[in-house]
This record gives structure tokens, sequence and C-alpha cells, in this order.
């Protein structure tokens, strides 16, 4: 990594080689390729990626990772929070307690639909948005008791997804939000906007950029979700319609010191070239590398 981007905390994560946990989503390159081609591009910490892909045992999940020098942020947890709770409690509490053993302080919440992939939402009652709002408070306690912080991911297809929904957490819930520059902007919220207007609520970065014809679409159902990511609706940072340099400052001149994970969902055909995921996440790194160069130096 260079001397600039070394000036913030860098991670990658699974997805960005299309490693997902949604079924028929597309090619899966296996975790030492994945894993291998993070170091080589001189990443040195990611998110844990989908369940089962990599090891559950924490020893297992260290030796592996230690192999090539990468740290774990910590990882993603999708589960349905808006009813059975105690289901909801019992994933968190073993991937709290898999992600804090292994060396990570980030858990990464999202309120799942309890359907297959991000394309329908089912409309929640009074009482089921109170139980969702209930339920993510109290898996911030499991991992606080871990040692870990707990973000919620606004994110397509979970019920905390547009403007509305995101605006009625932030006043609903104490906790921070994961900001998710391309999921925002899908969901229809400028995330730039939002860090602005609650700085004090950015508790961890996930930077993507987007072709907002194809988020159109997406946001106003004429296009699913997997098969807009199929066509290429996430590209390299600096190639999409995020203003990812405007968000690096905010985040970094508001004093923000986590983790910026670079974060490009993708999805693998049996054609795609086997090193396409590779120089995507370069490209990115060197667009992320010239911003960072031009951050005011600190006092």
């Amino acid at each position: 990594m260079t001397g600039t981007t070394s000036r913030i905390r860098i991670a990658a994560a699974p997805i960005s080689w299309g490693v997902c946990e949604v079924p028929g989503w597309g090619r899966v390159l296996d975790a030492g390729t994945v894993l291998g081609e993070m170091a080589e591009l001189g990443v040195r910490a990611t998110e844990l990626g989908p369940p089962g892909y990599l090891p559950r045992d924490p020893a297992g999940l260290r030796e592996l990772l230690g192999g090539y020098e990468l740290e774990l942020v910590g990882g993603f947890l999708a589960v349905v929070l808006h009813e059975n709770p105690g289901a909801a409690l019992a994933e968190a509490e073993e991937s709290a307690a898999l992600f804090a053993a292994c060396g990570g302080d980030m858990l990464v919440l999202a309120a799942a639909t309890g359907l297959d992939g991000y394309d329908d939402r089912p409309k929640l009652s009074d009482a089921e948005w109170a139980a969702l709002i209930e339920t993510s408070g109290e898996i911030g306690e499991i991992a606080a008791r871990h040692g870990l912080r707990t973000v919620l991911h606004p994110h397509v297809g979970t019920q905390v997804e547009t403007e509305e929904e995101v605006e009625r957490f932030l006043g609903d819930s104490a906790l921070p939000l994961c900001l998710d520059t391309g999921h925002l902007m899908i969901g229809g919220t400028d995330p730039v906007a939002l860090a602005e207007h609650y700085p004090e609520r950015v508790g961890h970065l996930h930077l993507k950029d987007v072709r907002g014809e194809l988020a159109d679409e997406v946001r106003d159902g004429r296009l699913p979700y997997a098969e807009a990511v199929g066509k290429g609706l996430y590209v390299p940072l600096g190639d999409g319609d995020v203003d990812i340099e405007a968000m690096v400052r905010f985040v970094h001149g508001a004093g923000y010191d986590g983790w910026y994970v670079l974060e490009q969902d993708t999805a693998l055909s049996e054609g795609s070239p086997e090193d396409l995921p590779k120089r995507d996440v370069a490209r990115s790194l060197a667009h992320l590398d010239g911003i960072v160069s031009r951050l005011p130096a600190a006092r």
C-alpha cells in the first residue's frame, strides 16, 4: 500500500471478488485466491464475508488470515430483526464471539427481510418496526460484551433501505450507521449529505461507486438488484456517480478514524476474467490513494 493511503485504515471484503450469500449470485472464487490477491494489493485487513466462506472456528480463521498477514475487521450479519428475536440474538452471539476471538472489532448488522435475495421487501407494521429497533439494540449490547461495536447497515432489499427508513432508524435507535455509499445512493439517500447531517452517527464506512442510471432503475423497481449487479451497477471508485472524494474529505475532516472498507459488489459469470476483481480493486485503491494525497495534513 502506498504512503498516502497508509494515512487511513483501508480494508477489503470478499464481495468485491464475487463472494455472496445469495443463491445463484455467480461464480465464487476460492478463499486462497481472494485472500492472496488482497495481500498482493497491499490490503492488510478484511471483513469476514458470508457465513461458511471462511472458517467459523477461531483457531482456523486466525491461522488462515495470518498466513496472508490480514487482520479481521469484523463481519456482516444479516438477520431478521422484526420477528423471532431469539434466533437473531443467537446468531449475533455466535458471530460476535467469533469476530472478537479473531481480533475483529465491528459487527455490521443488516435488517434482513427473511426472504431470499434482495429484490422483495415486506412492509412492516409499527409493532414489527418496534421489534426491529429493540432487537437491534439488544444485538448491540451482545456485541459490546464481546468488545465489539455494532453498526446498522442500510442495505438494498432490507427493512432499512430508503431515505425515510434511514431517518426513522436514526430517530428511534442509538446505534450508529455503516455508511455504505452505494447502498445509500441506490436507496435514495445522498451519502455525503447524511454524513454531514449526522457526523456523530458514522460508525463504519463502506466505499463503493455506482452507475446512477442503473441505481435509478433498481430504486424504481424496473430492474432487479441482482440483475443490475450483473450489468455493472457497481464500478471501481471514480468510475461512477457517487462523490467519493467529498465523502472521504468530510468524514476525515470530522475526525472519523475507523475503517474505510473497499466493497464493490461483484457477480462473476463463468466467462468473467479470473483477474477482473483484482484489477477493479486495484483501480479503486489507486483512486482512493489520489484522494488521500489531497487531504489536508494532520495538525
